[in-house]
């Protein structure tokens, strides 16, 4: 997997030696030196292997009935179409339906007009062979999808990206509070208290897509460019300054 580490950003609090009870039962450690309180975050980036992309269907008709009639079978059509691409069932899931009365306005006698019923129904779609996002995109709009949302670029087990920034965060922070330490006079420093955040893979913009299926080009396919998603580790860290 290619990764590759971005700039940390850190803070930094400086603390007298003196420990309060509360604090002192927080880190259950007793101070003789001053604290040095760090913060530090290391993103790593890496290739996505997982898309999210949603695709919806609005159908228009008289009554209620018609129109979320028409809707399902204009759905079905679009579901079929997923599951042919070889897409698990278990990776589509069905995000939203609705039904809404539409009205126009009336200029000349200044009231709204009932001209029927909207249906609308949307799936969400986890793809996982993200080289044909584009291809599948163009599918579903061909199967009749009036509506696209996506794409979402993710990893589905960012572990070793996530493992990869927390090291980085912590030897990070642990330089940083040695270098305070050996500005102050200090020879070294001692580990109080860690924590971490983690941010998941921060996914690229999505786009959003409004065509019928008239519109879809032959060819070639939409292009979709995957690019690379980040990781973040946040560690958070208190050292003591030692002699």
């Amino acid at each position: 997997m290619k990764t590759a580490l971005l700039p940390a950003v850190a803070t930094m609090a400086l603390a007298i030696p003196a420990v309060s009870p509360a604090m002192a039962g927080d880190i259950q450690l007793q101070a003789q030196g001053p604290l040095v309180e760090l913060s530090v975050t290391e993103t790593v980036k890496a290739k996505p292997d997982i898309v999210d992309v949603s695709a919806g269907v609005t159908s228009q008709a008289p009554t209620a009935v018609a129109a979320m009639q028409k809707n399902a079978q204009a759905m079905d059509a679009v579901i079929k179409k997923i599951k042919a691409l070889g897409i698990a069932s278990d990776d589509i899931q069905t995000s939203g339906i609705n039904l809404n009365a539409q009205y126009d306005y009336d200029r000349t006698n200044q009231r709204q007009v009932f001209k029927g019923y909207q249906a609308s129904n949307r799936v969400s779609v986890t793809l996982r062979k993200v080289p044909e996002t584009g291809k599948v995109l163009d599918a579903l709009v061909a199967a009749g999808a009036t509506d696209i949302n996506g794409p979402n670029f993710s990893i589905d087990d960012d572990t070793a990206p996530r493992n990869q920034a927390r090291k980085a965060a912590f030897a990070k922070a642990k330089a940083q509070a040695e270098e305070y330490a050996s500005w102050a006079g200090y020879t070294g420093v001692r580990l109080m208290q860690v924590s971490e955040s983690v941010s998941g893979a921060r996914p690229m913009p999505m786009m959003r897509m409004k065509m019928v299926a008239a519109e879809a080009a032959p060819a070639p396919p939409t292009p979709v460019e995957p690019g690379l998603v980040g990781t973040s580790v946040t560690v958070n860290v208190t050292y003591e300054m030692t002699r």
